[in-house]
């Protein structure tokens, strides 16, 4: 779990390095492709897709103010300055985090603890990103399989959905389920297995119990047929080595850094991306994906 800092009230003793604000974010990570103010304006296009998997944080919702009042509250604790954790924290795992700065606390039960207060403490911080509940909302009413992969606790997550009353996914798949976190693939192969689908990648399979959601019966589908919509650069690569098609979201991270990681579109945020219809017999949902970055 984690973001990128937005500007927010917070006060430190003057000994600590402030947050970093929207203004100093977008100077460290700029939007623009060498220098050029970046053109969204691709012609509309309709992807057949079995599946579709989504990030959380920086692609459902942005909880940017909130995770850095945690990272900050977490930083007072290890001595480590909160702005200086939030600079590499967005796309990975709490755990992993701590795992390098503090590895007394790199525990899932001292991580699920702190995420789960987070919702709580700091629900009214937290803003959904355009159309992601239009998207969400369709897809559910239809009928359409689709998961959200995270790098963010149960509890957490969780807690956003109720906090947020956005649609919940049948399948969650959440940081403490997979030995390693993005950008291995082993998150996104487990979210496409628990909605039931074999993509013959060498990683299905290997995750042992179905968890939460799973459904029976196995389709067996080429890998490019599953969807991944995500933020950060860690996720991007995630979904690409697992084998699937990623649709980018510009909204935490610059897009050369997007573009490095490989995603096959990249989009200003989930407006761009919508559902043009569903093929319950042949288990395909057709995705317009319009407005995407030109190459």
């Amino acid at each position: 779990m984690s973001s990128t800092p937005r500007e927010e009230a917070h006060t430190q003793p003057s000994n600590k390095e402030p947050p970093l604000n929207l203004h100093q974010l977008k100077q460290k990570m700029p939007h623009a492709v060498n220098n050029n103010e970046p053109d969204f304006s691709a012609p509309a296009q309709t992807h057949q897709f079995a599946a579709l998997l989504f990030d959380m944080d920086g692609t459902i919702i942005d909880s940017t103010p909130a995770i850095v009042k945690y990272w900050h509250a977490l930083g007072d604790q290890i001595g480590v300055p909160g702005a200086q954790i939030l600079e590499t924290s967005h796309g990975r795992r709490s755990i992993d985090v701590l795992a390098l700065l503090a590895p007394e606390k790199a525990n899932w039960e001292f991580v699920r603890e702190a995420e789960g207060r987070v919702p709580l403490e700091y629900g009214s911080d937290a803003v959904e990103l355009p159309g992601a509940r239009a998207l969400l909302e369709r897809l559910e009413k239809g009928g359409v399989p689709w998961a959200i992969v995270t790098s963010g606790t149960r509890p957490l997550v969780e807690g956003w959905l109720r906090v947020m009353k956005l649609a919940r996914p049948g399948v969650l798949v959440s940081a403490e389920e997979v030995a390693k976190g993005k950008p291995d693939p082993a998150c996104y192969r487990l979210g496409a297995e628990r909605l039931g689908f074999e993509d013959g990648s060498a990683g299905a399979g290997q995750n042992g119990d179905a968890g939460d959601g799973a459904v029976g019966a196995v389709r067996k589908v080429s890998s490019e047929q599953i969807l991944v919509l995500e933020d950060a650069p860690a996720g991007v690569r995630a979904g690409k080595a697992a084998g699937y098609r990623v649709v980018a979201l510009a909204t935490t991270h610059a897009i050369d850094k997007l573009q490095e990681a490989g995603a096959d579109w990249i989009v200003e945020d989930m407006r761009s991306v919508n559902m043009m219809w569903w093929d319950a017999k042949a288990g395909r949902v057709g995705i317009e994906i319009k407005n995407a970055l030109t190459r």
